[in-house]
Formats: C-alpha cells, sequence, structure tokens
C-alpha cells in the first residue's frame, strides 16, 4: 500500500528548508478538497510523508518549489496531490503539464494522478513519444486536465496547437536533474516559453546537483527549497554490496551464479549501453534463463506489454538501461544489479531506489572491475556511505558454506541444480567463474563428497588455468567431469 512509506527514515532525514516552510502533520492540516482526501484514503496512505508534509502546502499557495528527497518516500504522491488540490475540473483544459525523462515514467504517473483523483472526475492524459499521435489530438482537443508527458512529445503537441497551454497554470519537472541534461534542456525550454508567465514551477527529483539548481533560477521564482542533506541519501533498508571481478568477461558468470543461488521476488539488472542489454539478454537465454529486457530503442507496444508482464510478476528478471531508474515503482524488486556501473554518479542512486520501495527492504549489487573502483571509491564519498564486498556465507547466500581446506584430499563441495537438469559446482571464494558437474538430474542435488589428488592445488595455481587432466568420479554410475578449473583461489 502506498503508505508502507519507511517512517523511521523520516523521522532521521535532514532537510534544509526554506524558513516560512511549516511542516502539516495530517492531510486534513492541509485543508485539502474533501473529493482529494477520500482519493489519498483511498489511494492506501494514513498519513503525509516527510517531504509531503512540507512541500504540499507551499505548492498549494502557488509557490515555486524545489523538492528532494529519496526514492521511495512519496514525491510522486507530493506534487501529484498539489495538482489535484489547484485544477478546475469544470474548466475542461489543460491546467498542469508533468515532464518526465521516461515514457514509462510518465505513464506511471498518470496511473498516480487518475488514482488519487478518482472521486474529482479528473481527466489526465500520457502525452509520449512511440504511441499513435492520433490518439493524442483526439484526446487533446476533447480537453485534459492534467498532461503527463515526455518533453519531445509534448513540445510537438504544443506545436501542433493540439495542446493548448493558455490556461496551465503549473509546470512540474519530475527527475529534473535528468530533464535539465543536455539532452532535455533545450525542449524544456521550447515547451516554457509557451507556457503563460505566470506559471509556477515545481521541481521534484532524488538527486539535484548544484549545478542544476542553479539552472533553475532561469525559470523560477523565489522558489520555496525542500532539500535532503546529500549525507541523508542512501537509501534506508537497501544493502548494498560489491562483487570483485576481476575481468569484463566474467561478469556473466558471476551473474549466472547469483541468479541460481539468491532467493529474490523480482530483479532489475543494469547494462549502461542497449547493446549491452541485447548482448547479456541473448546470453542469458542460451543459458535458459528466463529473463525479460527493455531499452529506449524498443517500440513502445513492446516496452508497455514488457513493462505490464514485469508489475504483474510474470516476468522476474529484467535487465535494462538507465530508461528504467528514474522513478519506475514496481514494489516487488528486491534486487538491483549494477553489471556495469552508472557512469553518472547521480544515477546510482536512482537505479538502486527501485528496490526497497517504501520502506520495504532491498539489496543492491554492484559488479566491479578494477577499472570500476575509482567510480565506486566516487559514489561512496558523494554519498557518505560504505559498500561492502558482498559476503561468501551471509543473508544473502545461506547456502554457500565456508571455504574448505583445499590441501586436504577429502572434504565437500555443495553443489547445486540448474532447472535444465543440470548440476553446477557452486561454492566459490568470490564468486568466479563455475565448473560443471555434467549428466546429473535435479534429484541428484546434495552434499557430493569426493576425493582429490594431492597434486591438485600446484596444477591450478593460476588464474583461468585448466587442471592438466580433467578429474573424474563416478556418481549413480556415470562418469562426471570438472571440465574447468577458473580463477579458484589456491592456498
Amino acid at each position: 500500500m502506498a503508505d508502507g512509506i519507511d517512517r523511521r527514515a523520516d523521522d532521521r532525514m535532514e532537510f534544509n528548508t526554506s524558513k516560512e516552510v511549516t511542516v502539516a502533520p495530517t492531510f486534513e492540516d492541509m485543508h485539502l478538497k474533501e473529493s482529494l482526501l477520500r482519493g489519498i484514503y483511498a489511494y492506501g496512505y494514513e498519513s503525509p510523508s516527510a517531504v509531503q508534509s512540507r512541500a504540499i502546502v507551499q505548492i498549494c499557495k502557488g509557490r515555486d518549489t524545489i523538492a528532494q528527497a529519496q526514492s521511495g518516500t512519496g514525491k510522486t504522491a507530493t506534487f501529484s496531490i498539489s495538482i489535484l488540490q489547484v485544477i478546475d475540473t469544470v474548466v475542461r483544459e489543460s491546467q498542469a503539464l508533468v515532464l518526465s525523462p521516461t515514457r514509462e515514467l510518465a505513464t506511471q504517473i498518470q496511473s498516480v494522478i487518475m488514482a488519487l483523483g478518482d472521486y474529482m472526475n479528473v481527466q489526465c492524459h500520457a502525452c509520449i513519444g512511440g504511441t499513435n499521435i492520433g490518439e493524442d489530438i483526439r484526446k487533446l482537443d476533447y480537453g485534459q486536465h492534467v498532461v503527463s508527458g515526455t518533453p519531445g512529445r509534448v513540445a510537438d503537441m504544443i506545436r501542433r496547437r493540439h495542446l493548448r497551454t493558455r490556461h496551465i497554470k503549473m509546470l512540474v519537472l519530475d527527475e529534473a536533474d535528468e530533464l535539465l541534461n543536455r539532452g532535455f534542456r533545450e525542449q524544456i525550454y521550447d515547451v516554457y516559453r509557451y507556457l503563460p508567465p505566470a506559471t509556477q514551477v515545481v521541481v521534484v527529483s532524488a538527486t539535484l546537483p548544484y549545478d542544476v539548481l542553479d539552472m533553475t533560477t532561469k525559470f523560477m521564482t523565489d522558489p520555496v527549497r525542500v532539500l535532503v542533506k546529500r549525507d541523508e541519501l542512501t537509501l534506508e533498508g537497501i544493502k548494498q554490496y560489491f562483487i570483485a571481478v576481476e575481468k569484463e568477461e566474467w561478469k556473466f558468470d558471476t551473474l549466472c551464479d547469483l541468479y541460481d543461488t539468491l532467493t529474490i521476488t523480482q530483479a532489475v539488472i543494469f547494462c549502461n549501453t542497449r547493446r549491452k542489454v541485447d548482448w547479456l539478454t541473448d546470453k542469458m537465454r542460451e543459458a535458459n534463463f528466463t529473463v525479460s529486457s527493455m531499452h529506449g530503442e524498443m517500440p513502445q507496444k513492446e516496452r508497455d506489454s514488457i513493462m505490464q508482464d514485469f508489475r504483474q510478476g510474470n516476468s522476474r528478471v529484467l535487465i535494462s538501461t538507465d530508461v528504467w531508474a528514474r522513478g519506475i515503482d514496481v514494489q516487488q524488486v528486491s534486487l538491483v544489479i549494477n553489471y556495469d556501473l552508472p557512469t553518472n554518479r547521480e544515477n546510482y542512486i536512482h537505479r538502486i531506489g527501485r528496490s526497497g520501495r517504501f520502506g520495504r527492504k532491498g539489496v543492491a549489487i554492484n559488479f566491479v572491475t578494477s577499472d570500476d573502483v575509482r567510480i565506486l571509491r566516487d559514489i561512496e564519498l558523494y554519498y557518505s556511505t560504505q559498500i561492502d564486498e558482498m559476503p561468501m556465507n551471509g543473508m544473502l547466500t545461506p547456502s554457500i558454506s565456508p571455504r574448505p581446506d583445499i590441501t586436504n584430499p577429502f572434504f565437500q563441495l555443495p553443489i547445486f541444480c540448474h532447472k535444465q537438469s543440470v548440476l553446477y559446482l557452486a561454492y566459490r571464494p568470490i564468486y568466479p567463474k563455475r565448473g560443471r558437474l555434467h549428466h546429473l538430474m535435479a534429484s541428484d542435488s546434495r552434499i557430493l563428497t569426493v576425493s582429490l589428488p594431492r597434486s591438485l592445488p600446484i596444477q591450478m595455481n593460476k588464474v583461468n588455468e585448466r587442471a592438466k587432466t580433467p578429474y573424474w568420479c563416478t556418481m549413480k554410475g556415470r562418469k562426471i567431469a570438472w571440465r574447468k578449473w577458473e580463477n579458484y583461489q589456491i592456498g
């Protein structure tokens, strides 16, 4: 439910807030419309979060507002409630415009506004690229109280004069740091030029670098600021880990090991490029893993279908670019894996914020090569946080046993079964590549006691070195070979 927001995190959150801002402890204290209050409570909210209690009243007063808080603390509802309070549903004209960097986020905002305004007869349309332009024209000509969209399509509809701006009271920039980046900046300025001079501007994001705050002075007048301190931005309830991967090529096998051994509800895997997303998706499917993928070059209908399947739980693992890092809310996501560390440190907190939504527990795992160490340290310094190395036998991997004494010719190796009836050697010191036990069925998954030749440590003392003679043993009358020994730490 919406009121799953972590109140303990709210209590600890420290804001740099303009002096005139007062805190409204309840929604009733905000003097909202009765029909809007009904929608808020029906949506699942009981009391406002920290950012909501500070920002909603100021926005409703007509003040330009800059609101920043952690992911999952109710920022979308903050401006959605404010919009619904100030619009007049009797006037069938566009009165509020919300701009977002991705189509999925714009669609999600439309859904939130429609849900909160369920008792208000509000009209809200998602005006996004990749969809039928005729549908946009029809809906906008009919009249929409609120338009939630992406900058390109919104600017196009304004230029075509189907999106009429003369009644617009409020412009909201969601994920403002991304919108005011070079890719969207000119489009935002184009849209702003068409708006009435007295238009109220609301800027919302989880991260607001100082250069972005300076940029907002171009179209904001004496804004109210509700800013969480940067050292408070580490997401409450999300455990952060890194896994040292010596080579880029070994990331895939590391991912497969995690996929086999972790119990997760849903997970998102982030890559930095569309090409990497396609490559990783193909590799995972070749290895008989069920995954879905999404990036900006896909047709909108395909993206919508993938999002729907993921929201409904039909798809368990989604591989994506940063198109999914901003504001998307799927509450069952418990794990985020950064296959590639983000090149932009602000994107890190947006990515890991996809897990642990609304105070739930989440896990973020970062694959780190030697070239990535500097980026990881930069992220730690920027957010004043510590990202620990992934434990071998911690909470996440209870089935991985402590490291055996490899000098002893007799020891036990835990083994796990892949669902396609191939058994894998799962024990790893730091999740390197895996060896395979071939020809075993699912029913054979158990602790297998084997005898190793005493000369084996000498044969395996180099990274990625094959054993000179594959070691064979017999199980259930079948010969089993360990084909490869890779990155196995000896001694």
